[in-house]
């Protein structure tokens, strides 16, 4: 419930199982205690306008979710909070034990509870992005590539750094062999699946899981922008110098690097920058998303750009819809960001991208199409604030915004729920 893009997966994927499988009962095992079936599925239908089914939905609560939280593990949080999925699936399975058991949230060591339970029950994990990556093994060493980049940039170095770096490599063994257990995985991008790939692979062909790890792009409100979202001469007029940025307000997402980029390209006091504002909509999943909103609104205030920037908290459907058309250029400054609904958004709404250079939004998404740009990236502050500047500068975007939404025709609902179903079928023909 807490209305991020990865969570339109889950709905998405409910509602083309209810269409096929009409007779099939979906269960959600959840830890909203606090919001009911009813609530549930009206933010469900007003934050990603999906329709559900609600005779063939049901939730179960579980206790012990707040075992898979960060914040119940300050150390060793990783191998923590996989042992809190291990409870976490316990507690769901004395609800109900599934037919099928999919998990669409990442905690593979579920997954691997259930084979040893049931072993007949057939498995399937969605991967939004890896628990551990080669990527985060490298990170920890400053003179690697990716050593400045991510929040555990460059710590694999003293005593602290070596046991980290070890306790990493055996946990990636660990999750490695846990996922060999998983019948079907399908990941979000090509990122992802060359992660989990190098990971999971090897151990998966010992083991005879002979179902190829398949890429299934998550589900984007394509059709519904191309109709809401006028991309003409005439709306091209209407368009305001806006970056906008729609993202949770989480850690990962650095918003830091994106605010500190817009106070650098307003400085330059370019044309391009005289009328440019940047907004930020997301949403607030906690008392630490809280905190994490009023520091950037204090960093904001310290660079002197207070005017310029805007915060749009819970933003529902049709606020952001009113941005996508308002807006010029669509940002996202998330390191290795596993895939980015975000970005596919500002594509098929017709904005042009300034996104980071790497996973997902750099190998999928923002690409050139017919050999042209779709948009631009960058890594640092220096070159987000040259991107603004470049995206804010051509003088006919018209062309470009046309590209970027063609682009986005490659992630339509409809391709989606075709692939989906797909491993359905493979799952639905290994029950019992």
């Amino acid at each position: 419930n807490a209305g991020g893009g990865g969570e339109r997966v889950l709905w998405a994927a409910i509602k083309t199982t209810q269409e096929r499988y009409p007779n099939a009962l979906c269960v959600v095992y959840t830890g909203d205690h606090e919001v009911n079936k009813q609530a549930m599925l009206e933010r469900v239908k007003t934050r990603f306008n999906i329709d559900l089914h609600p005779p063939t939905i049901n939730f179960l609560y579980v206790s012990t979710r707040h075992l898979v939280l960060a914040s119940t593990w300050p150390h060793f949080t990783l191998l923590g909070q996989s042992i809190g999925s291990v409870v976490l699936a316990w507690d769901a399975f004395q609800l109900l034990v599934p037919d099928i058991f999919i998990d669409t949230m990442g905690y593979a060591f579920s997954l691997g509870l259930c084979k040893l339970l049931f072993r007949r029950v057939p498995t399937c994990a969605y991967v939004h992005y890896p628990t551990i990556s080669t990527d985060m093994l490298e990170s920890l060493d400053p003179k690697a590539e990716t050593g400045s980049q991510g929040v555990n940039a460059g710590k694999g170095v003293g005593i602290r750094g070596k046991v980290k770096k070890f306790y990493w490599k055996m946990f990636a063994a660990l999750y490695s062999r846990v996922g060999s257990t998983v019948d079907i995985v399908m990941t979000n991008s090509t990122w992802t699946q060359g992660h989990v790939q190098k990971l999971w692979g090897p151990y998966r062909q010992a083991k005879g899981r002979n179902n190829p790890i398949a890429v299934n792009f998550p589900p984007c409100a394509v059709e519904e922008l191309e109709e809401a979202v006028e991309v003409s001469e005439a709306s091209e007029r209407k368009r305001e110098q806006a970056l906008v940025y729609i993202a949770q307000f989480r850690p990962e997402k650095n918003h830091t690097l994106v605010i500190q980029a817009f106070a650098d390209f307003l400085n330059t006091k370019s044309e391009a920058a005289k009328e440019a504002k940047l907004v930020l909509i997301g949403s607030v999943r906690d008392d630490h998303d809280s905190k994490r909103v009023y520091t950037l609104r204090l960093l904001v205030n310290e660079l002197g750009i207070k005017d310029r920037v805007e915060f749009h908290l819970d933003a529902s459907w049709p606020e952001i819809l009113d941005w996508l058309q308002r807006a010029s250029v669509g940002v996202n400054g998330m390191w290795n960001e596993h895939f980015g609904i975000g970005v596919v958004e500002y594509q098929a709404a017709g904005l042009i991208s300034v996104v980071h250079a790497s996973g997902g939004p750099k190998l999928d998404i923002v690409i050139e199409i017919d050999g042209q740009p779709t948009g631009f990236h960058a890594t640092n502050v220096k070159e987000f604030a040259e991107g603004y500047e470049k995206a804010l500068s051509i003088k006919d975007p018209l062309p470009v915004r046309l590209r970027a939404r063609r682009s986005a025709k490659r992630f339509t609902e409809s391709e989606f729920d075709e692939k989906w179903i797909a491993q359905m079928e493979k799952l639905v023909a290994m029950t019992p």
